[in-house]
């Protein structure tokens, strides 16, 4: 096969992607808000999935889905949001990646809606006794709470999730059919020098 990438134009300036992409639309600029009004608290209120996007002082980046009970999201005034930190395999990449550069982005999904909306900030680790016992599920609290100073926060909209028709059941993959994530993680430690063990198979 011919080695395509000897053909890329590398696009390399701002002057450059205008010209391939355009000039957006005097209200797509002006949509953009610095705070949390009541718009955004329904959202948040009603959203129980988010993606977060952080990264690192080296620009190594992270992206890492949170999904709760709706309104885990909890909004603490028009400047500041704050959500748990659940326990999981606890690799946390992404709190690592804020102890470096608080920069975080967030998209929030409510399912079956196209609309998606983008939250942008500074974040920080913190524990707070009441706040902790605010976000107790099934009576154990989270070991500490991501508060995000907001900064930005607009409606996205609905191209992507409109043209994936990810919300239409009658699009899925049988289940038969979807990749065989056990698989998948097992190939991926093994090539890595793990051994699973003969009592774990």
């Amino acid at each position: 096969m011919a080695n395509l990438h000897s053909e890329d134009e590398i696009i390399d300036s701002i002057e450059r992607l205008r010209e391939l992409v355009g000039v957006p639309h005097e209200a797509v600029v002006k949509k953009t808000i610095d705070h949390i009004d009541e718009h955004v608290r329904n959202y948040l209120a009603k959203c129980p999935l988010f993606f977060m996007a952080t990264a690192n002082a080296e620009g190594l980046c992270d992206v890492s889905p949170r999904g709760d009970q709706p309104g885990f999201v909890q909004v603490l005034d028009e400047h500041t949001l704050a959500f748990p930190e659940r326990m999981g395999n606890r690799r946390v990449d992404s709190m690592i990646n804020l102890l470096s550069n608080p920069r975080l982005g967030m998209i929030c999904i409510l399912p079956g809606m196209d609309e998606v909306l983008r939250i942008n900030g500074r974040a920080q680790m913190i524990r707070n006794e009441a706040l902790l016992q605010s976000m107790a599920l099934n009576g154990r609290q989270p070991q500490f709470a991501v508060k995000v100073t907001v900064e930005e926060c607009f409606i996205h909209c609905p191209r992507a999730l409109k043209s994936s028709d990810v919300w239409k059941t009658e699009s899925w993959l049988e289940r038969t059919e979807l990749p065989n994530v056990q698989r998948i993680f097992e190939d991926h430690i093994t090539r890595n020098g793990y051994v699973i063990s003969k009592d774990a198979e």
